[in-house]
Formats: C-alpha cells, structure tokens, sequence
C-alpha cells in the first residue's frame, strides 16, 4: 500500500473533527496514512516539507491551507491531493472534485492508486505561489474586506460577498482611474492575474475573468483602464460569464512574466490570501512545477 501523508486545517470552514475522522478512514482503506494537523499561521508550509518522502500528500483545509503546502514543496515532490474543507475551496472544483470531502478523499486516493496523474502550472507573486488567482487592487481590496469580515463574524456567506464588491466598486465609482503600470498592457486601475478557469467563485457564482486560461499553461493576464459608472455593468457581466470583453478591458494570454509598478502601496492577493499592500508586482509562471491529483 502506498504510504501517505494528510495534513489536516483544523480551523478552516468545514473542517471538525468527524469530518477528519471520515477522511483519514476514506485514505486508510487504501493506503498507510500518517495525519498531521496544523497549529497556526504557515505551519502547513513546514509540514509539507517534512512529507516529501511520502507517496502522495492530502491535505483537507481550505484554499489557504492548498496555498501554504504548495509554497512548502520543493522539486519533484510527491503527488497532492486537495480535499475540501473550505468556505469555497476553488482549487478543487477548479480540478473538479465532488464537493463533499469523504468523496473528495475517496476520489483521490483511487487517483492514486489507478496513478491519474494531472503535471500543472504554479503561479509565482514576488516569490509566493499560488495555484488559481492573484491580483493586484480590485479583488486583493474584496479578499481584505472578507477576511475582516471573517475575523468578525465568522465566515462571510454569499450575500456579504457581493455585498463586500459592490461596495469596493461603489467607493471606487467615478475615482477608479489608473493606478499601476503592468508590462505590455500600460496605465490600468487594476490587474488580475489568473492560473486557471474559473479566476475564483462569488459563492456558487464561478467567475470567468480569463476563460481560456488553463492549469497546464502561462498565466493569464486581465486589467481594465478605468472604472466608472458606465464601465461598471459591462465589466460584472464579464467577469460572470467570460463573454463579451469590454474595450476598456485589456488582457494577455499565456505569458510567463508579468512586471507591475504601483503609483503607491495597493493591495496584494494570491489564492485568495491577503499578502499586503504593495509598490511592485512581478508575476511568473512556473510551468510543469506541480502533480496533482484529480
């Protein structure tokens, strides 16, 4: 049997004890597994680089907790398995995934076994990583307001989620001009950097900021000149389906760099996590660097 490492994210959304329980026994029925949980802040960075003897690592927690193994794995690490048990884990519906962690585990793990095998592209940020999205103002501002949110009250649901990007866009509206500088593209007010289709999900909403972008490719590259209220309906309609690009909307496709320069401090994001404010961006891909199972 192969021996397997799950790391656990006891303080990500859907994740308790009976749940890591379930999902420790859906691995066990196929393969040795050895458990570790998480104590705070990058521990899972840590963790995953003690496992990288193991045949395969599963980790079940949230897209942060997918975002901080990631950044912990060298070359030729062992395969990763993501189990949700998130608020909206997208890197697994991204791939795929059934939604319900015990299947999740189950899929995987067969994954395993059968060697289903998927080699992806890492997205890179000023050295960190991340697997489906960054950006740089507008969705870096909405990921802040969520996790106060999330500190205050729990965790947002869906209706304070859009609630949180109207009132971004509304504070923003008729000031939103260009604000940064992004290689090849100009003056822009915002950029949004994508690894994968759907950018990220509002809820249960997938956003389709960048439809051609693939896990397997360069990063894909969205940025509008400005924001107004005349710009505003066009640009949420796009995001939503992905039809339709705006004229004031600009994109790359495929790209391995991209550089930012900001005009003063913006807000960062990568996976959804909140890397601060930032005057520069450099944005890479890493292509080949990661196996996943899916």
């Amino acid at each position: 049997m192969p021996h397997v490492t799950l790391i656990v994210n006891p303080r990500a959304t859907a994740v308790d004890e009976r749940r890591a329980a379930l999902v420790e026994q859906a691995l066990a029925r196929h393969a040795d597994v050895v458990v570790e949980r998480t104590q705070d802040r990058g521990h899972a960075m840590e963790l995953a680089r003690g496992a990288e003897d193991a045949d395969a690592i599963f980790v079940f927690s949230g897209d942060g907790g997918f975002n901080e193994v990631v950044n912990g794995l060298g070359p030729n690490s062992p395969p990763l398995g993501c189990i949700p048990g998130g608020g909206t884990s997208v890197f697994p519906r991204v791939l795929g995934i059934p939604a319900d962690p015990v299947a999740a585990a189950e899929h995987l793990v067969r994954s395993l076994v059968e060697h289903r095998f998927r080699t992806i592209t890492l997205g890179r940020v000023n050295g960190r990583r991340f697997l489906f999205s960054a950006g740089i103002r507008l969705d870096a501002e909405l990921v802040r307001r969520l996790e106060t949110g999330r500190s205050r009250d729990g965790r947002p649901g869906d209706a304070a989620a859009v609630a949180a990007l109207a009132k971004v866009v509304a504070e923003q509206h008729g000031r939103f001009g260009p604000a940064l500088e992004a290689d090849g593209l100009g003056r822009v007010a915002f950029l949004l950097v994508a690894n994968a289709d759907p950018y990220t999900y509002l809820g249960s909403i997938p956003v389709h900021i960048a439809p051609e972008a693939t896990l397997e490719g360069g990063l894909d590259v969205v940025a509008a000149i400005r924001l107004d209220g005349r710009h505003i309906p066009g640009l949420l309609r796009y995001m939503l389906t992905g039809r339709r690009k705006p004229r004031f909307v600009l994109t790359r496709h495929d790209v391995d760099r991209i550089e930012a320069r900001c005009d003063e401090p913006l807000p960062l994001q990568a996976d959804g996590e909140d890397l601060g404010d930032v005057t520069e961006a450099v944005f890479e891909a890493e292509r080949g660097a990661l196996t996943v199972l899916s």
